[in-house]
């Protein structure tokens, strides 16, 4: 079929390319490309004025509650949640019930996913860094390697031996290791960034060396043993000063930052919103600021959804008893376009760059640019078209956003999946 998208908004993080023109599809397919296009008999004309057109973004890191928790999640709940919000790479996190620390479980989780390949998305998947058995015993990480895209617990990172051991084994093998910086024993039983705002709500407060100190004792080991570390759900200016500094050393390391981070702040909980409870706490203004600076500074590589789905009954608790997490898939861009864009703290390119081509690269993968013939995933995006978010216009099983029974502006109206 023939589809043609006239006078769009083209954003080509690849190229640096940022136009207005003409897109002639075939099947998915751009056939040309240009400022002006003949429009052919057969075609299927878009009205495309207003509207952006680029590459279909990748998400590095969410949840999926099946295996285990099918209640909050099935994967193709979550697969058709992120084609929506325009997510048409995903890699999900290994701990599902039971996890992906075996090669059996991968394949089968591989084998679903293929199943559901109509619904759109690429999904791979995080390989485990240790055996479900309290972080103790390392996987058989040659035995996951040809199953995973890289490996991760998506649990706070081990101690320093195992950490030096899992660096050890893995280089070799080359695939990308992703750690939280997350200090158990600092973190305690806080619930909130440290700070004024801790003590106004006056719930009990996290301090920012809880990520900080995590991140020195990386950073040391990576001086010793040279393979390249992703550092996942960033949250505070002092961890960026950290990153920026090891970046400048050239140490192997790259980061990322959610995209509820880059949007909120401790402010945001002075109505105890369960939903505002993250795996990283909301930071502090300063730390906000400091985050959009690192991602407009490339100091912070990538935005991440952190896609997590809980049920009504597991959110509709107290602040500091509800599990943290939030879902984002169909909500991120188009939040991320109104407050960033809109206001001209990221121009749309940086916006889109952090979606998609530094995500991949994050990966070691490469996005390519938008030319014919070229064989990837593509979106059109409205950033003026207004929905409401409600249980019936939400596609995943859970609801846990604080975002429900609110109108929003901004929404992906076709996808391309290659």
């Amino acid at each position: 079929m023939l589809e043609f998208l006239q006078q769009v908004r083209i954003l080509d993080p690849s190229a640096n390319h940022d136009r207005i023109g003409d897109v002639l599809l075939d099947n998915g397919t751009i056939k040309a490309i240009g400022p002006t296009l003949p429009i052919p008999h057969s075609a299927v004309v878009f009205d495309s004025q207003g509207c952006v057109f680029g590459p279909g973004l990748t998400d590095l890191y969410s949840r999926s509650g099946e295996p285990g928790h099918e209640e909050r999640e099935t994967l193709e709940s979550l697969l058709e949640s992120a084609i929506s919000g325009g997510f048409t790479n995903l890699n999900l996190l290994p701990n599902t019930t039971p996890p992906l620390d075996n090669s059996g479980q991968l394949t089968s989780m591989r084998h679903r996913a293929n199943t559901l390949s109509a619904i759109g998305p690429k999904v791979q998947f995080w390989g485990a860094l240790t055996l479900n058995t309290a972080g103790q015993q390392l996987c058989e990480f040659r035995e996951l390697e040809p199953h995973v895209i890289g490996f991760s617990d998506g649990k706070p990172a081990p101690a320093a031996l195992m950490l030096r051991r899992i660096l050890d084994y893995l280089q070799p093998l080359g695939k990308p290791i992703m750690l939280w910086p997350c200090d158990v024993d600092l973190t305690g039983n806080g619930t909130i960034r440290d700070g004024v705002n801790a003590l106004k709500f006056g719930l009990p407060g996290i301090p920012s060396s809880a990520e900080a100190v995590p991140i020195a004792m990386i950073l040391e080991l990576l001086r010793e043993i040279q393979t390249p570390v992703h550092l996942m759900r960033i949250s505070t200016a002092r961890a960026v000063e950290l990153i920026a500094a090891a970046k400048s050393e050239g140490l192997p390391i790259t980061a990322s930052v959610t995209w509820q981070h880059l949007l909120y702040d401790t402010s945001d909980l002075q109505n105890y919103d369960p939903n505002f409870r993250l795996l990283s706490p909301l930071g502090n203004r300063i730390d906000r600021i400091s985050l959009l600076q690192a991602i407009k500074s490339g100091v912070i590589d990538a935005i991440a959804i952190d896609h997590s789905g809980y049920t009504y009954e597991e959110k509709t608790v107290a602040f500091g008893e509800t599990i943290p997490g939030a879902i984002g898939f169909e909500l991120a861009l188009a939040e991320l376009w109104n407050a960033l864009v809109k206001s001209e703290t990221l121009t749309a390119l940086e916006l889109w760059r952090s979606l998609s081509q530094r995500p991949m690269s994050c990966l070691n993968q490469t996005l390519q640019s938008i030319q014919p013939e070229n064989l990837q995933s593509l979106i059109l995006f409205n950033p003026n078209e207004r929905w409401s978010v409600t249980e019936q216009t939400l596609n995943c099983r859970s609801h846990n956003t604080h975002l429900l029974n609110q109108t929003i502006q901004g929404k992906v109206i076709k996808t391309w999946c290659s």
